[in-house]
């Protein structure tokens, strides 16, 4: 799955650690979100959306229309 994640982070210049603060996971679960080698959980992606006020859907992409 396609994110946004590292760019939504980089433009509020927070580190992978500080995000993963806010988001209560570990740094390397943001690491594996990020470079896509593990999609998020349901609950962790509504919190992430939640986060940065967004919908899911325009943070994560399936590569489905």
């Amino acid at each position: 799955m396609n994110n946004r994640l590292k760019v939504l982070r980089a433009e509020r210049n927070w580190s992978q650690a500080e995000l993963a603060g806010r988001l209560d996971v570990s740094r390397q679960a943001v690491n594996a979100i990020e470079t896509g080698k593990h999609d998020p959980s349901l609950p962790l992606a509504f919190r992430i959306a939640r986060l940065f006020d967004m919908p899911i859907e325009e943070i994560f992409d399936d590569g489905h229309e």
